[in-house]
């Protein structure tokens, strides 16, 4: 996997599909294992990284290229590696990741169109051999997702993007999980959240080896 102490856990998918709420399900389950556990998120992680975040996401009336997008993103991934990642695997903590690179791979290239080996390229030079241990991918139709989505806040750049941008995303990360089936779970976030977490709970027992 590329770390050798810790676990590095990220959470994956599209607009409205109860990240949040399940990432406080999941810290909350790895406390109570006495998990030494740092939340963290992409793009975002460092104070660099959080204005890299906020170039990316804002409303802007000067149309951004796809490539400044992709490497914008994969620039926020360095310094978040560097500065937070890889220290807090080194020192044996559990890393909970609110998306990372599965997220490139689905929203620029999927989304945007862009070329998979090209992010691929990128990936390495960026990660080296680092890779989540798991990825927890919380599927849904992305109709339902939008409309939970439209209805917690003022959308950012990218939530406003058609339906059809959200379907090639959705679809590409699930040519993620064809592409490496060990390493994900697929989650049906359209089930009550009572069963998601139940679910989320069962891989990590299963992935993990986590205690239930």
């Amino acid at each position: 996997m590329g770390n050798e102490t810790g676990f590095f856990i990220t959470v994956e998918g599209t607009e409205g599909v109860g990240k949040s709420t399940n990432i406080a399900f999941i810290q909350q389950l790895l406390a109570e294992q006495g998990k030494e556990l740092l939340v963290t998120r992409e793009p975002g992680g460092t104070p660099l990284a959080e204005e890299i975040r906020a170039m990316l996401l804002s409303q802007r009336q000067e149309p951004v290229a796809n490539d400044a997008e992709l490497l914008l993103v994969f620039a926020a991934r360095a310094q978040h590696l560097a500065q937070t990642i890889k220290p807090a695997l080194a020192q044996g903590k559990w890393v909970l990741s609110d998306r990372f690179t599965d997220a490139t791979f689905a929203y620029q290239g999927a989304g945007r169109g862009l070329d998979w080996q090209r992010i691929a390229q990128l990936e390495q030079f960026v990660q080296g051999d680092l890779r989540p241990d798991l990825t927890l991918l919380l599927d849904l139709p992305v109709e339902v997702g939008m409309a939970r989505a439209s209805a917690r806040s003022a959308p950012d750049r990218f939530e406003t993007e058609k339906q059809a941008f959200f379907e090639r995303v959705r679809a590409g990360y699930l040519r993620r999980v064809q592409e490496e089936p060990s390493r994900f779970a697929v989650i049906d976030a359209s089930a009550p959240l009572a069963n998601v977490q139940q679910q989320i709970k069962d891989a990590l027992i299963t992935k993990l080896g986590f205690v239930g």
